[in-house]
């Protein structure tokens, strides 16, 4: 016999009623697990209860009556009773297992920076990003270095340039020591070797010396005058621009005088080089000698710790990644530059009174261009003063090429030697280091060109 219409909508009504239950016991486990099951359940048979005491019974659930309506109605209470008690505290889900209270935190070192990762009790391992972490952990950086002094360093977004002008750090290589000498020549004074001082200026003025560009790695003669001092030039380790852009703003005008005169962000460099800097931070511009990254990047943190700078975050990665390979670089200081040390001469000419400690005196040499922004396929001239007679040798430093080519100086002292510009040059400093040689002396120097 077939089934009464009655009977088939009492197994319909069983399938739904019990397959919701299921369905609600499904999606609890799958979101809070035992606790999840049993308040799903819980409210689904509220509902069940609550129609029954309604309407009587719900034959479906076996509730034939509102007693036994109300007594799922205690049954569904019951459960979300039990399966709250086994929620975990502050909404966290199973599946984020909670931590041991005694578990330490511990440093993560990423590509940007290190983000520290806390655990406590009953709560889930939350990661955040450290405001003033460098790459290398803590323990890393030991006391005194420029990777700790690094971590120290606010982070924050470079400010606008407005306002900005040389005028704003003071005068130019003003005399904040009151030693009676420019900033300038006492720096020269500093970083050159073998320097001639000129005679009546208390030991101040430089006129001549040779420099290891700690920038190039190179050697190069400086002579003063118009045409040739700029081939020496005194770079701001932080330069102004960029100091005025990470918190120099704030800054007294005294303060920001002492910043641009003093000796800890100065250092004699080959112009040129300078010159590619510009105002440059260490995300953008490093020097192209690799072994003087480490030291460099440490004076630029020395000096941005001691007049309250900041880095950008991307400053603050450069320099980490260079200090990573050095972690016991220390941070620079800066003495007072004495007065004198050096040969002192009235004008062009032989020095009159040598310095007891000074090395023999080196052959002179002097290089200028005689077009400092040939055209290609041109040529320029590198015009060399040194002794008569001396054989000259200059090699200009292509892009991926060298090339060396001498002569001998006239009765004038002067040689004068050509090269060829070619295409692949354009726009790129070339430089070329000249050296001379006669009578078992020899002496150096160098100068660059541009072509166009």
């Amino acid at each position: 016999m077939n089934a009464s219409p009655a009977a088939a909508r009492l197994r319909g009504g069983a399938w739904l009623g019990w397959g919701g239950l299921a369905l609600c016991a499904l999606l609890g486990a799958a979101s809070s697990g035992v606790s999840g099951v049993l308040v799903l359940s819980g409210l689904f048979v509220l509902v069940v209860s609550a129609v029954a005491l309604v309407r009587g019974r719900v034959l479906w659930a076996r509730l034939r009556g509102r007693a036994a309506g109300g007594a799922a109605l205690v049954t569904s209470l019951v459960l979300m009773g039990i399966g709250g008690a086994f929620a975990p505290p502050g909404g966290a889900t199973p599946a984020a297992a909670p931590s041991s209270p005694t578990q330490p935190s511990r440093s993560l070192t990423t590509g940007s920076g290190t983000a520290t990762t806390t655990a406590g009790p009953m709560s889930s391992a939350t990661t955040q990003p450290s405001a003033t972490a460098a790459s290398p952990s803590s323990s890393a950086a030991a006391q005194g270095t420029a990777l700790a002094a690094l971590r120290g360093l606010p982070v924050k977004g470079r400010a606008p340039k407005t306002g900005y002008s040389r005028e704003q750090f003071g005068q130019a290589w003003a005399d904040v020591d009151r030693n009676g000498c420019d900033t300038r020549n006492d720096i020269l004074r500093r970083d050159l070797t073998s320097y001639v001082l000129k005679v009546g200026t208390n030991g101040c003025l430089v006129l001549s010396g040779t420099l290891k560009d700690p920038y190039t790695g190179r050697t190069i003669g400086f002579v003063r005058g118009a045409a040739t001092s700029e081939a020496v030039q005194i770079d701001h380790v932080v330069a102004l621009s960029d100091a005025w852009q990470k918190g120099a703003q704030q800054l007294s005008l005294t303060t920001r005088t002492a910043l641009a005169n003093d000796p800890l962000n100065l250092l004699a460099v080959d112009g040129p080089t300078n010159d590619a800097k510009g105002d440059g931070d260490a995300a953008t511009w490093l020097p192209p000698s690799k072994s003087y990254r480490c030291a460099y990047v440490a004076r630029q943190v020395a000096v941005k710790a001691r007049y309250h700078l900041w880095v950008t975050t991307a400053e603050r990665d450069a320099i980490a990644r260079i200090l990573t390979g050095c972690p016991g670089q220390r941070l620079p200081t800066a003495a007072a530059i004495p007065l004198g040390g050096g040969r002192t001469q009235a004008a062009a000419g032989v020095a009159t009174t040598p310095d007891p400690t000074a090395r023999s005196a080196s052959l002179t040499c002097r290089a200028t261009m005689s077009n400092t922004a040939p055209s290609q396929y041109s040529t320029t001239d590198v015009i060399v003063t040194t002794t008569a007679g001396a054989h000259v040798s200059a090699t200009a430093r292509y892009k991926t090429t060298t090339t060396t080519n001498a002569g001998i100086a006239g009765p004038g002292g002067t040689a004068q030697i050509a090269f060829r510009v070619s295409r692949a040059t354009i726009g790129r400093a070339v430089p070329v280091d000249v050296t001379v040689s006669s009578g078992g002396r020899t002496g150096s120097c160098s100068t660059s060109f541009t072509p166009r």
